[in-house]
């Protein structure tokens, strides 16, 4: 279970969410939220964390004004109010449990988790290596 946190730090309960559908674009391609708001220049992720403690309301409104500006989708320019409120039916209940509750706190703060604190050992244990390894291949003479 421990692995599944190192390899997607990310809550699982925000795939609902960040995989539904806003619209096709004009080419006829679905774009999902995940899309959408990387396009608005949003961390997808630290967003849904930031809807999720704003509660349903506060994220229904939220997620509407987002779509507002969102110009990719034609159809959102008449229906973001009808979709940010489908969507914010997708976001994890207000009262989480305390595992998502502080995985709301961590990807809305911004800090690492264990799993992005053990790759940077490794990769400090990794340099360390090459440079003693390197420094120790002189030329011999």
């Amino acid at each position: 279970m421990a692995e599944g946190k190192i390899l997607n730090p990310n809550p699982p309960e925000f795939e609902r969410f960040l995989y539904a559908s806003v619209g096709e674009d004009r080419n006829g391609y679905v774009v999902t939220v995940l899309s959408t708001l990387a396009r608005l220049g949003l961390d997808p992720w630290k967003e849904t964390a930031e809807l999720v403690a704003l509660g349903r309301d506060g994220a229904r409104a939220r997620l509407g004004t987002l779509l507002a500006r969102f110009r990719d989708v034609p159809t959102l320019a008449s229906d973001n109010g009808r979709v940010a409120r489908d969507l914010s039916q997708l976001l994890p209940e207000g009262q989480a449990s305390l595992g998502l509750k502080r995985a709301v706190t961590s990807v809305g703060n911004g800090r690492l988790g264990t799993g992005s604190a053990i790759w940077t050992i490794l990769a400090i244990i990794f340099v360390l290596f090459q440079v003693l390894t390197a420094g120790g291949s002189g030329s011999g003479e």
